[in-house]
């Protein structure tokens, strides 16, 4: 069977720079399961499955166009020291969750400059070209259940 619409699939992959530095492996866990043709795994992997079987092993370079999207200046902004009430230190480096009109949005802290902390919502791997290395596992019919969930269950069992 090969991987189309209305199909789980399951595959392990290795993410890794164009340079070749290592992001992501699923190698030492289970395989990634989706339902093909729901926007489960970005746009440009999904498209580099279609027609995939078991077995298949292959290399799909994605451009952040058709993966995370362009780094968005927009989406990075400087905030009062003071809205971290509660917090120790402040660093570069550490996650928040922001409360915005949308709801809740994963924050980066980037920078600290004196009184003013920078804070990025672009994903982080915004404006990146991502390299992965996939081994499709497992290829099925998706069941009725998963097909009006939207999204792949456990070994196909229904919740």
């Amino acid at each position: 069977m090969q991987i189309a619409e209305n199909t789980v699939a399951s595959f392990h992959y290795i993410l890794k720079t164009p340079e070749g530095d290592l992001l992501e492996s699923s190698r030492e866990a289970e395989p990634m399961a989706y339902l093909h043709g729901t926007g489960g795994i970005i746009s440009g992997l999904e498209e580099e499955m279609v027609g995939k079987a078991v077995g298949d092993r292959f290399e799909a370079t994605i451009p952040p166009e058709k993966a995370y999207g362009p780094h968005d200046p927009a989406r990075v902004q400087q905030v009062p020291l003071e809205a971290f009430q509660g917090v120790d230190k402040v660093e570069p480096g550490m996650m928040f969750r922001a409360t915005t009109e949308q709801g809740e949005i994963p924050v980066v802290i980037s920078a600290v400059e004196g009184e003013t902390v920078v804070v990025d919502a672009n994903h982080q791997m915004a404006g990146k070209t991502l390299v992965f290395d996939i081994e499709v596992t497992e290829v099925r019919e998706a069941t009725p259940q998963e097909l009006e969930h939207g999204h792949a269950h456990s070994s196909g069992q229904d919740h």
